[in-house]
């Protein structure tokens, strides 16, 4: 080199430091940089004075006023005289960073050096009940059982929806007609119910939703927030059922009874048509790992066997017979079982599966069987008989797939020489399953323990396998969900050790991931997920965020001004158990602030320094949990709005720093976002991408909308519109072609 150009890198080196040290956002950056040199070069980790920065505490959450705000407390105690800049390791930290703009400078891939690349999702044990041996006796059969359930259109009260119709592809759903909701989470700044009826985007339900439409918040620039020129709290979300009003379970028939009730929302012309999901919906491949589930985390990390809220529900149990004559109600606690919690949430709900009022208890009344002596299960006209279900009856089983084929009647529909209730005993401890009594249930909800009277049974009537059905359905959806788990993709290649795995701008990108572009600090390791088992494990159920500074937040949920807080409190919500919206908060940490977390959570919260206070305002409202990114590729649109459709989109989003001032601009080059879009592609599993084993499935028939446009649809009859089914052909282990991606 020259003499100028040494004197011009000398030059620039020391102006840097100083820039950074008197600039917020530099300070905050300093210190990023030197706690990932902490972390590479062991050396310096025995320095006692070294500023300390743990990436696991690094949030993007701030609140959603501008950043310039946000700082203020810290700049004012810069200038009080509690920050010392010529302080020995303060000092460092900025010698640190030069070191690593030299470096940089001179060419070298310092960051792909001091940025700990994360394992291979191989090395992550599957999270598992402690006590699952407790209730399962065959994991095989347990497993076999809950895809069968997963798929089956039979669970659904119109006896075509089932939790596959949102997630058959690449774990989510890729349908783009009759998929907008309005803002009907929103809510007042108070907090009180502000729901939104207007459908912003297409006018009215049953619209087909085109690219032009996303972003829903649409700018000028997409790297000026101030540039808005159109806004929309519109939700891309899944289309379930429409609403109807349960009326009783025809034992063995696909369909339950049910009474068509006007949707004032959801309809075309007066027609009902099928209610779409207020949150869009995220992938179920991987989220196992998560240690809470649902966009909100009330699908708790420990399951009671009934509904999603765990110990938050004191009311919640199920029955164990203790003899075949001898029945007890117990409460059931199993731990790492969140996918448990979320599954059986669904079933139940009057937007997704259901029609509005059925209980766990009907649905297994429905899958009945005969008893060999009376004929099959009756409701409340005894001279009526019925065949039972055959599980997948109205699906076709591929004969290689994975886990059902050797059960398959191809080229008939259904499983040969199965039933549920046999497939339950297979899988399931008798003691939950086979009793001589029943529980009987009155009008007021009163249940007691009655003899097997010698007629068929009233539909307030449920066998011990009936009455538990929520048990076996939530631990056998989970056992199999936890065998989807996308492990095999270039990334983790990568990380094993081939070096070829990821292109030159693969890496460049996960550089960027793991630095520029602050990804990490949301989703981290091999998971890509903050909200994972391992990492609350870890580092706690509550942390303590950056932005603001210190504030209390769930570990795992992040604020990052996707929509404003008022659209939807996500995690700021309550889990609605005491009725009419009310309940305790979701949010652990507010939880911690009123007492209560130990008795609804079941341990003791978090330690955090300094002590948590419940003066503190906890980051909640707008926060959701960071999803992981495996096959990302795969799953627009994305945030929980649905609001952008591609991933240029998404990192335009984090680029401008948020489209509602909750976090820092990154300042990406274009060709920068195009690295990090290639390494997000390199987090996609082939086996997924072409539905592979584990990937593999039965036959779905799935509602795509209804015949027509937003203005006009045809009535079936009832009240409600005609439904347009698409098939997704059934796929054995060896897998097809796939499905679309969203849009495409």
């Amino acid at each position: 080199m020259g003499t100028i150009p040494v004197i011009v890198l000398v030059l620039v080196l020391a102006s840097l430091p100083i820039y950074f040290l008197f600039n917020s956002k530099g300070r905050f950056s300093l210190k990023f940089l030197a706690g990932k040199t902490k972390q590479a070069v062991p050396g310096l980790a025995n320095q006692p004075k070294l500023l300390p920065y743990d990436l696991n505490t690094f949030s993007r959450a701030t609140p959603s006023s501008k950043l310039p705000v946000d700082i203020k407390p810290q700049r004012q105690r810069y200038r009080s005289g509690k920050f010392n800049p010529l302080r020995s390791k303060f000092s460092k930290t900025i010698v640190i960073a030069v070191m690593i703009m030299v470096a940089v400078i001179a060419g070298n891939s310092v960051s792909a050096q001091i940025t700990p690349s994360s394992p291979s999702l191989k090395g992550v044990p599957v999270p598992e009940p402690d006590n699952l041996a407790e209730f399962v006796k065959d994991k095989a059969a347990a497993i076999k059982l809950g895809k069968a359930l997963f798929w089956d259109m039979q669970v659904g009260s119109d006896g075509v929806t089932s939790c596959a119709t949102c997630h058959f592809h690449a774990g989510a759903d890729n349908r783009s007609k009759n998929q907008i909701a309005p803002g009907l989470l929103r809510v007042n700044a108070n907090g009180t119910e502000n729901p939104d009826t207007v459908f912003d985007i297409g006018g009215l339900p049953n619209y087909q939703l085109k690219p032009e439409d996303f972003p829903f918040h649409k700018l000028a620039d997409p790297n000026d927030p101030n540039s808005v020129i159109l806004d929309r709290n519109d939700v891309s979300s899944s289309q379930g059922v429409t609403n109807t009003k349960f009326v009783d379970v025809v034992p063995g028939n696909a369909e339950d009874q049910v009474k068509t009730e006007p949707d004032p929302v959801f309809n075309v012309g007066g027609i009902n048509v099928r209610r779409v999901q207020s949150r869009n919906t995220p992938s179920v491949i991987n989220a196992v790992f998560n240690f809470r589930n649902f966009w909100d985390g009330r699908a708790q990390n420990i399951f009671n066997g009934v509904n999603p809220f765990g110990l938050r529900d004191p009311n919640a149990s199920v029955v164990k017979a203790e003899t075949p004559n001898q029945l007890n109600f117990v409460k059931v606690s199993l731990n790492n079982a969140s996918l448990a919690s979320q599954a059986v949430g669904p079933p139940l709900s009057s937007f997704e599966v259901s029609a509005d009022g059925r209980t766990f208890q009907e649905i297994g009344d429905k899958f009945g069987r005969t008893n060999g002596v009376k004929g099959k299960k009756l409701p409340r006209k005894l001279a009526k008989k019925l065949f039972p279900l055959r599980p997948l009856g109205k699906q076709l089983v591929h004969p290689q797939d994975s886990v059902l084929g050797a059960d398959s009647r191809w080229p008939k529909t259904g499983l040969k020489d199965k039933t549920y209730d046999a497939m339950i005993q297979d899988a399931f401890k008798s003691e939950w399953w086979k009793s001589n009594k029943l529980i009987q249930v009155d009008a007021e909800g009163r249940r007691t323990f009655v003899k097997k009277p010698d007629r068929s049974l009233e539909t307030n009537e449920y066998t011990l396998m009936e009455y538990n059905f929520s048990l076996f359905f939530g631990l056998a959806v989970q056992l199999y969900e936890s065998t989807l788990i996308s492990n095999d993709t270039p990334y983790d290649r990568f990380v094993e050790g081939n070096t070829s795995a990821l292109t030159q701008q693969q890496q460049l990108g996960k550089t960027l991931f793991e630095g520029k572009a602050l990804c990490i600090g949301c989703h981290i390791g091999p998971e890509f997920t903050a909200a994972s088992v391992s990492n609350v494990t870890k580092n706690g159920r509550i942390k303590r965020a950056p932005f603001p500074p210190n504030s209390p937040e769930d570990n795992g949920f992040f604020r990052i001004g996707v929509r404003p807080n008022t659209d939807d409190l996500g995690l700021g919500g309550n889990d609605g158990l005491f009725g009419n919206g009310q309940g305790n908060p979701l949010s652990e940490a507010r939880l911690a602030q009123l007492g209560k977390f130990q008795v609804l959570l079941g341990e003791n919260p978090t330690t955090l320094n300094p002590p948590l206070k419940p003066t503190e305002t906890a980051v909640a409202d707008g926060a959701f949990k960071a999803p992981g990114l495996r096959n990302v590729e795969l799953t627009a649109p994305y945030f929980h709005n649905g609001g952008q459709a591609t991933l240029e989109q998404a990192i335009d989003f984090y680029n401008r720093g948020g489209d509602f001032g909750a976090l820092p601009r990154l300042n990406l080059s274009p060709e920068e976002k195009q690295q990090l879009v290639a390494f997000l592609k390199a987090l996609t599993d082939d086996r997924v991408r072409y539905e592979k084993a584990p990937f593999d499935h039965p036959q779905l028939f799935i509602p795509n909308g209804h015949p027509g446009n937003s203005t006009k649809v045809t009535d079936d009859g009832t009240g409600k519109a005609t439904d347009s089914l698409l098939e997704i052909p059934a796929v054995g282990k060896n897998g097809g072609n796939g499905t679309p991606n969203f849009l495409s």
